[in-house]
C-alpha cells in the first residue's frame, strides 16, 4: 500500500509538486549488558531490532525483501515477494521518517532475551540506521515521552527527557555524521493514549477534560521547546569562555585524603632488635639467633613505618604543597575520653607530619572523618553507645578530643579541619527532628574546638581551624517556575547557610549565632500546615550563641557536581502522617550532563556558582578553600574523564576569583590513591603498584603555571614563602652523615695542623 502511494505520487503529482513521501516506522534501541557484549548477544540484539523496525525498513531501504533473520525464524508465517514486487517496493521513501518514544520501549520489553537491555538511546538507533541503510537523510517524525496526568502543567521530568532526545539527535549529526534534518516534538496537545485512555499525558500543551471547554493552556514542556527552537539547539554558555590569569602565590595546591591508615606495618627492625643472627647456618636460608650475644638499641623512630615515606613520595610527586588527610577519633580515644589514649596511633600521626615537615610540604587536618564504612560513623563506640551527635555529651567529648589533638599535633599543623562534611553526617537521622538537633550538637562541638584553639593554642601555633561542608551547586530543575527557583535557594540555605549562618552572619544580616532567617520563617510556617506545634529547629542559648560567634578561620567547601532542585509538595498522604519538615526539596540530574560510571555529573560551572554565592552571602573577609573535589574514573592509567574534569572545573575556580573577586585560596584533588579498583585516586592501589595516571602529570602543570595548563603561560611565582627553596640547605640535609663526618674531619685536620707547628 505504501509502495503504490509513493509511485502514484513518484509518477503523477512529483514533476509538478516536487514534495518528498516516506513512512514513519517506529522502534526501540537495544543492546547488550554491559561487559556481556559477545558476539552471539550482539547478533540477538541485531535480530530484534530486525523483527521490529526492519521488517519494514529492509525492503523499502534495503534489497526490497524482509530481513534474513525475521524469515529464518518465521518462515511459516512470513509472506514472500515475487522479484516484481521487491523491484516495486525498494526505494520507495525519499527519507527515513522514525518514531522513537514510550511505546516502542514497551514493544522492545517484549522481545529482550537474557544479556540485553532497552534503553532509550535515540543516537545509537539513528547510527544504526546510518549504518544499516546507506546514511539516509532522517526526520525524527515522532519524538517524546509522557507524564502522568496528575503531573498538570509543570511537567519538569519531561523537560529533560526532551532535553535528552534532542541533544542526543544534536549527537548523531555532529559526532556520527548522521543525516538528521528534523525533529518532531509528539505532541501537541493532551489526548487519548490508547490502552491508557486519559490516565498519562503526552502534550505540549494542557487539557482539563473536565471543563466543557477543553482550555489549552501551555505546559514548561512547550515554553522549553521554545527556547530550543528559538537558539535551534544548545548554544554554548560561559564556561567555554577561558580564562588567562594565575591564583595567587599563597594559594594552597592540595591533594585530599579521607582517614589516614595507620599502619604500624611493615616495620623496620634492625634498630630495635637486640639479637644478632646467623643466616644460612642448616642451608635453609633461615636466619637463626647467635645465644648470648646482644647489641644495644635506640628507641623507636619514624624511619620504622616504612609504608609513611612511599605514601608521601607519592603525594610529593605530584606537586602540590598541601597534604588534607584525617585522624582516627575511635583509634586515638577508643574510650571516647583521655582515660584510654592510644599513644601509638599518636606518634604514627606525629611521624607523618614530621616527615610532610621534612618535605618542606604543609598538612591540613581533619580531627573527625565520619564514614560509613567505620563502625558508628567513626565515633568511639561508648560515645555512640551513649547517644552519638544526639547527646550533648558528646559535644564535650569532641572538645577534649580536639584539646588533645591540639597538645600532640599542633605543633605541626597550620590547617585544622574540626569535622569534615557535618551536613552529610545528619542524612543518617530519618527522623528530621532529630536532624535539626544533630546539626545543632556538630555546630557547637565545632564552636568549642575553635573557641579552645584561640583561648589556650593560638597565641603559640597560630594554626587556623574550620570545618568542612559538602557544597554542591543547586539549580532550578525548571527555569520556567519561580517556585523551583525558591527551592533551589532553600535547598543551599539548608546545606550550607544552617552552618555558615550561625559561625559568621550574612553581609546584610549582621547577628551571629542564630540559623539563616529564611529557613527559621520556613520552618515554622511548615509546622503550622503539618500541625505540630513548633518548629523542630533547636534554639541557641545565649551563651552558646557567643561561643558560636565568629567562630571560623576560613571556609572550606568540599565541591562535586551540580544538582537540580525542586519543591517536594506536601500530598495529602503526606499531611496524614504529619512528619516533621525540612527543606522538602527533590534532587535529580540532567540526562544530558556528562556523567561518571558512579553517576557523578560533570558541571564545571558549578563551582563557580556555588563560591559566589557563598561570596555574596559572606563577603570575602575570610578565604575560601575547596578542601576536595574530584571524580571517579575506571580507567587504569589513561583518566581522560578526571583530566577533563580537572581542566574545566579549575578553569572556573579562576573565574571565580579572577572575574567574580572570590577569595579563593586553595583547591584540593580528591584523592591520592585508589583503595582497590580504578576510582578517584591519582594513583592506582598499591595491588597494581602504585602508578601514576595521567592526570597527575596535568595536575603537576596547572600547579607549576599556577592555574593554568598551558605551559607557555608565564609563571608569575616560582615558590611560595611557604616553599622557598635553598638548595645548599637541601643538600645538606639529604648528606647529614657526610657533612658531620666532614666537619670532624676537618676539625681534627686543623688541631693536627696546630700541633705540627708548635
Amino acid at each position: 500500500a505504501h509502495a503504490k502511494a509513493w509511485q502514484t505520487y513518484n509518477t503523477h503529482f512529483r514533476p509538478t509538486q516536487n514534495g518528498k513521501v516516506s513512512i514513519v516506522l517506529g522502534s526501540h534501541w537495544v543492546e547488550p549488558h554491559r561487559g556481556q557484549s559477545k558476539a552471539a548477544t550482539a547478533a540477538l540484539c541485531q535480530q530484534s531490532i530486525e523483527a521490529v523496525l526492519g521488517w519494514f525498513a529492509e525492503p523499502i531501504f534495503g534489497d526490497g525483501d524482509y530481513p534474513v533473520s525475521l524469515k529464518t525464524k518465521h518462515a511459516a508465517l512470513m509472506p514472500t515477494f515475487t522479484p516484481e514486487e521487491k523491484l516495486w517496493v525498494q526505494r520507495t521513501a525519499d527519507f527515513f521518517a522514525l518514531s522513537f518514544g514510550p511505546d516502542n520501549i514497551r514493544l522492545g520489553q517484549s522481545l529482550v532475551h537474557n544479556g540485553q537491555r532497552i534503553t532509550p538511546d535515540l543516537r545509537s538507533l539513528l547510527g544504526w540506521i546510518k549504518l544499516e541503510y546507506g546514511n539516509p537523510r532522517i526526520l525524527v517524525a515522532e519524538g517524546g515521552w509522557f507524564s502522568d496526568a496528575s503531573v498538570g502543567r509543570e511537567d519538569t521530568v519531561a523537560i529533560y527527557l526532551m532535553k535528552s532526545f534532542i541533544n542526543q539527535v544534536l549527537k548523531a549529526i555532529k559526532f556520527d555524521g548522521v543525516q538528521v534534518f528534523g525533529y518532531s516534538a509528539w505532541s501537541l496537545v493532551d489526548g487519548f493514549e490508547w490502552n491508557y485512555g486519559y490516565g498519562i499525558r503526552r502534550g505540549l500543551f494542557y487539557i482539563d477534560f473536565n471543563q466543557p471547554n477543553r482550555t489549552r493552556i501551555p505546559k514548561t514542556t512547550a515554553q522549553y521547546y521554545k527556547q530550543i527552537v528559538t537558539d535551534n539547539g544548545f548554544p554554548s554558555n560561559e564556561t567555554s569562555i577561558e580564562v588567562k590569569a594565575h591564583f595567587p602565590c599563597k594559594f594552597h595546591w592540595g591533594v585530599a585524603d579521607s582517614t589516614l591508615q595507620v599502619r604500624f606495618h611493615p616495620f623496620s627492625p634492625q634498630f630495635s632488635d637486640s639479637h644478632v643472627y646467623s643466616w644460612n647456618l642448616t642451608g635453609d636460608g633461615s636466619l637463626r639467633p647467635i645465644p648470648g650475644v646482644k647489641l644495644n638499641t635506640r628507641p623507636a623512630q619514624c624511619t620504622d613505618y616504612l609504608a609513611i615515606r612511599s605514601h608521601l613520595r607519592l603525594f610529593a610527586s605530584t606537586g602540590a604543597s598541601h597534604y588534607r588527610f584525617a585522624l582516627n577519633w575511635s583509634l586515638i580515644l577508643p574510650e571516647g575520653c583521655r582515660s584510654s589514649v592510644n599513644t601509638e596511633a599518636l606518634r604514627y600521626y606525629r611521624c607523618v607530619l614530621t616527615e610532610l615537615k621534612k618535605l618542606n610540604l604543609q598538612p591540613m587536618v581533619i580531627m573527625y572523618y565520619p564514614s560509613h564504612r567505620a563502625p558508628y560513623l567513626g565515633l568511639p563506640g561508648p560515645l555512640h553507645a551513649s547517644g552519638g551527635w544526639m547527646s550533648y555529651s558528646t559535644v564535650e567529648a569532641f572538645q577534649e578530643y580536639a584539646a588533645l589533638c591540639y597538645q600532640e599535633l599542633g605543633t605541626w599543623v597550620q590547617n585544622w579541619i574540626t569535622i569534615n562534611e557535618p551536613n552529610r553526617i545528619i542524612d543518617i537521622y530519618s527522623n528530621i527532628t532529630e536532624r535539626h538537633q544533630a546539626a545543632h550538637n556538630l555546630l557547637l562541638a565545632h564552636a568549642k574546638a575553635w573557641r579552645l584553639h584561640e583561648r589556650e593554642y593560638f597565641a603559640e601555633q597560630r594554626a587556623l581551624v574550620s570545618l568542612a561542608l559538602h557544597a554542591d551547586w543547586a539549580k532550578p530543575a525548571n527555569p520556567f517556575l519561580e517556585s523551583h527557583t525558591v527551592a533551589a535557594e532553600r535547598f543551599l540555605l539548608f546545606e550550607l547557610g544552617r552552618f555558615l549562618d550561625p559561625l559568621l552572619g550574612t553581609i546584610n544580616e549582621k547577628k551571629k549565632g542564630k540559623y539563616p532567617h529564611e529557613m527559621r520563617v520556613y520552618l515554622e510556617e511548615r509546622a503550622k500546615v503539618y500541625g505540630l506545634p513548633k518548629s523542630p529547629l533547636p534554639r541557641f542559648t545565649n551563651n552558646e550563641r557567643q561561643e558560636l560567634k565568629g567562630a571560623l578561620s576560613f571556609i572550606a567547601l568540599n565541591h562535586f557536581t551540580t544538582r537540580l532542585v525542586s519543591p517536594n509538595p506536601p500530598t495529602q498522604d503526606t499531611l496524614q502522617k504529619k512528619p516533621a519538615p525540612d527543606h522538602d526539596c527533590l534532587t535529580l540530574l540532567d540526562p544530558t550532563w556528562p556523567s561518571s560510571s558512579q553517576g557523578q555529573a560533570v558541571v564545571p560551572w558549578g563551582l563557580r556558582k556555588v563560591l559566589k554565592w557563598v561570596n555574596q552571602r559572606y563577603g570575602r573577609t575570610l578565604p575560601i578553600i575547596v578542601t576536595a573535589s574530584g571524580i571517579d574514573d575506571q580507567a587504569s592509567v589513561e583518566d581522560n574523564l578526571r583530566r577533563y574534569y580537572l581542566r574545566s572545573y579549575l578553569q572556573e575556580a579562576l573565574k571565580a576569583y579572577q572575574v567574580d573577586g572570590v577569595n579563593l585560596q586553595g583547591f584540593y584533588m580528591w584523592k591520592l590513591q585508589d583503595r582497590h579498583a580504578p576510582e578517584f585516586g591519582l594513583f592506582t592501589s598499591t595491588q597494581d603498584q602504585s602508578k601514576a595516571k595521567a592526570s597527575v602529570a596535568l595536575y603537576r602543570e596547572i600547579i607549576a603555571h599556577s592555574g593554568s595548563y598551558n605551559s607557555s603561560s608565564t609563571q608569575p611565582c616560582r615558590f611560595t614563602e611557604q616553599q622557598e627553596k635553598c638548595p645548599t640547605c637541601e643538600w645538606m640535609f639529604k648528606n647529614k652523615p657526610m657533612v658531620v663526618f666532614g666537619g670532624c674531619l676537618l676539625i681534627t685536620s686543623a688541631m693536627l695542623a696546630t700541633l705540627v707547628v708548635f
